[in-house]
């Protein structure tokens, strides 16, 4: 196998372009093209064609036992949300909780808490009724609303499992999602608050635009009403898991520092409801019981509605596992090492390359996913030739998740999303949305950067 750094080095950047070149240029999918830029770093490093398709197998087959259950499990949890209306009586409730005066704030919690189990864009479809409502109503810019929820779905979609592209990353990254939720919070907060409430009312006052003609048909409740009983199950629903994994990781610190007694019954309960996999299934029952079948729903509604769930689900489930082949062909290759080398020559910090890699790559093909999947799987490599504890991989997570979120333009999706939606021209968009990912970004990771040198 060819053992040059250098050379090691060249085949990587050679990989990157093509696989930006499969995926703008010739509008190859990227798990198609991963998998192939995978086999080009493999081969092009003088692995051998069986050790290149081991690696293959071997790398899918490591991070889907992880990933595929976790993003199905809370793809289904968003679905109920969905259809059954919890959504929006989230909305409504935090809407009239915080008041007229402070009603962006409300939106920017609302959008932080739906973002966990619904994907951005969905979220965004359901409740941007309830911001031409608003919109209408005080005759303020669709703007001063529109901002603090996109921020609250944005922060929440980039930082905080069991959103697809955090776990994602942290399951490349091999560390606890605990430790990613808590980072995520922490970095999430100061940028959903600066993206929001702050960035909206600047924007909105800057930006005078009106709800489009389309919106006057939507049949939208009155957003000062809504079923309290649904808002308490709904965060129920929501927060539960994330306390049980949040919980879990606490104890596994407890138990390290020898605070609680290793392997006590109780303690070893603790950890196994809090595994990823036991908390999504206990909140995925509890959502089916209240969100489902007393909501009316039959069995038969409710297995068609998750059936419906991991349609979409699949194909983030396929890109991360391409996600996984990479990085196993980077270890196996021997690029990982050379990385890490040039690295500790260079005295570069991997928090700082982690950000970097992900700017890079969202800013030239657009998709979050695939900037957080092809960067986590090029850090990975060089992360595991350092001794790094847990906290410290989870922030270079955060720091992806953040680079990822850069810029969104008219290379990406959400652009057209927010775009159509609103009724913005282009230059409005990117003036609101463009720059409030923006804002996102830099925040975040400013964040973990801070966290990464003072706390862990």
């Amino acid at each position: 196998m060819t053992g040059e750094p250098l050379y090691l080095l060249l085949i990587t950047l050679i990989a990157i372009f093509l696989l930006l070149f499969l995926v703008m240029r010739l509008k190859i999918h990227a798990f198609i093209s991963l998998l192939m830029v995978s086999a080009f770093v493999g081969l092009g490093a003088g692995m051998g064609f069986q050790e290149v398709l081991d690696s293959i197998q071997e790398g899918m087959g490591g991070i889907l036992g992880f990933i595929a259950i976790i993003v199905g499990l809370g793809s289904i949890i968003g679905k109920l949300l969905e259809v059954s209306g919890g959504a929006e009586a989230l909305a409504r409730n935090i809407v009239q909780i915080f008041g007229t005066e402070r009603t962006s704030w409300g939106l920017t919690i609302t959008g932080f808490i739906i973002s966990i189990p619904v994907f951005l864009d969905v979220g965004f479809i359901i409740l941007v009724p309830i911001v031409y409502a608003l919109a209408r109503k005080s005759k303020k810019s669709t703007l001063f609303y529109a901002i603090p929820l996109l921020a609250g779905l944005g922060v929440t979609h980039a930082f905080i499992p069991p959103t697809p592209g955090p776990t994602a990353v942290a399951e490349i990254m091999d560390v606890s999602l605990g430790w990613v939720i808590i980072f995520g919070f922490a970095a999430g907060v100061p940028a959903a608050i600066l993206a929001g409430p702050i960035f909206g009312k600047y924007i909105g006052n800057k930006i005078d635009v009106a709800p489009p003609d389309f919106s006057e048909t939507s049949k939208t409740k009155d957003p000062s009403l809504g079923d309290k009983w649904d808002f308490y199950i709904i965060l129920v629903v929501i927060l539960l898991p994330l306390f049980l994994i949040v919980n879990s990781t606490i104890f596994d610190v407890m138990q390290s520092n020898q605070t609680v007694a290793e392997g006590a019954f109780w303690v070893n309960f603790i950890q196994f409801v809090g595994h990823p996999f036991v908390a999504l299934i206990i909140a995925t029952l509890v959502a089916a019981y209240f969100l489902g079948y007393q909501k009316g729903f039959t069995g038969k509604e409710v297995l068609k509605f998750s059936d419906k769930a991991l349609a979409p689900a699949g194909l983030i489930i396929l890109v991360t596992g391409a996600g996984g082949v990479f990085k196993e062909i980077l270890i196996d290759s021997g690029v990982g090492e050379a990385l890490a080398e040039t690295i500790l020559a260079y005295q570069v910090a991997p928090i700082v390359l982690a950000y970097l890699l992900a700017v890079i790559i969202r800013v030239t093909q657009g998709s979050a996913t695939v900037a957080m999947i092809t960067s986590a799987g090029m850090v990975a490599p060089v992360v595991s030739e350092f001794d790094m504890t847990s906290p410290e991989k989870a922030l270079i997570v955060i720091a992806i998740a953040a680079g990822s979120t850069i810029l969104s333009h008219v290379n990406d999706s959400g652009f057209w999303l927010v775009n159509k939606y609103l009724g913005l021209t282009e230059k409005q968009t990117l003036q609101s949305w463009t720059a409030m990912e923006t804002i996102i970004s830099v925040t975040g990771f400013a964040m973990a950067l801070l966290l990464y040198y003072t706390v862990v």
